[in-house]
């Protein structure tokens, strides 16, 4: 997959580094990425002028295949693009690229999934849900 421009991204957010982001080699810890990709995520499939999930449904992470293209540092900030990469019937497919002063640092897929609170099955999602979503949505 080709990588993007931060501009390119519908949809996009930030989060500050914290020096408790570092690791023993002074670069932003690997297993903080993951959490920035959640900051881009959480930002539109649960914003509140955007609702996308019905009350009694969670969306859950099914998989997710995060690409570390070079090391970000503290201190700064990191910048998230997302953006919807496929619609199934209850899943999203996302894509995402994190930036540090412009320059790529991560690219990631993210497949989440709707689930019934109740039964804690996967649940389709709704046509609502699904137009919503294509407002977001990329083609490479």
């Amino acid at each position: 997959m080709k990588l993007l421009a931060l501009h390119d991204f519908p949809l996009q957010a930030f989060d500050k580094l914290r020096y408790a982001d570092t690791d023993r080699q002074g670069h932003v810890n690997n297993a903080n990425f993951s959490t920035f990709l959640e900051t881009g995520r959480v930002e539109f499939l649960y914003h509140p002028e955007y609702p996308i999930l019905q009350d009694g449904y969670s969306f859950v992470i099914a998989a997710l295949h995060l690409n570390f293209i070079e090391e970000m540092t503290w201190p700064g900030r990191v910048d998230i693009g997302t953006a919807v990469l496929k619609i199934g019937n209850s899943s999203i497919t996302l894509y995402q690229q994190l930036f540090q002063q412009d320059k790529c640092v991560a690219s990631a897929e993210t497949v989440i999934v709707q689930m019934d609170d109740n039964s804690r099955k996967s649940a389709p999602l709704g046509a609502l849900a699904k137009e919503k979503l294509n407002r977001w949505k990329i083609e490479f």
